[in-house]
């Protein structure tokens, strides 16, 4: 059964990044492993538009907890693609995170459809912790 990822609200981010030499793999396009790293930059940089860090989200640090990924169509070396993001809440220590995917020569047919749980982490404790209100604002005003 293939990964299903209903995307909820707004979109709250959306950056552009273009597929790299590094990026491709035997097969000649983009790498799943790449994607990852697309979409991990995508999430850094939606976090510092918001005067935030993983280390640092409104007064809390984030680790995720799981990542699906609905690949859809290829991409190649020296494709630009869009990246929307998405959020959701999901418990009072943890929200959804979902990833569009797309060529911006053809916004039509996503590359590729993702979601990450982030929960909210203390590094020191190595316990999970309540989301902070102000990133609980950023996540609302998508």
């Amino acid at each position: 059964m293939r990964v299903k990822i209903e995307f909820p609200g707004a979109i709250i981010f959306t950056t552009n990044l273009r597929v790299r030499i590094t990026d491709i793999n035997y097969g000649n396009h983009t790498g799943n492993h790449a994607l990852v790293g697309l979409l991990h930059e995508a999430r850094l940089q939606w976090l510092m538009s918001v005067g935030f860090s993983e280390l640092n989200a409104g007064g809390t640090s984030l680790i995720m907890a799981d990542l699906a990924i609905a690949f859809q169509q290829e991409s190649y070396y020296g494709d630009e693609l869009t990246i929307e993001l998405y959020a959701e809440m999901a418990t009072p220590k943890s929200f959804n995170l979902y990833y569009k995917v797309f060529k911006q020569s053809m916004p039509e047919k996503p590359v590729a459809s993702a979601k990450t749980a982030m929960v909210c982490f203390n590094y020191d404790t190595k316990k999970t912790v309540p989301i902070t209100a102000a990133l609980k604002h950023v996540l609302e005003r998508g």
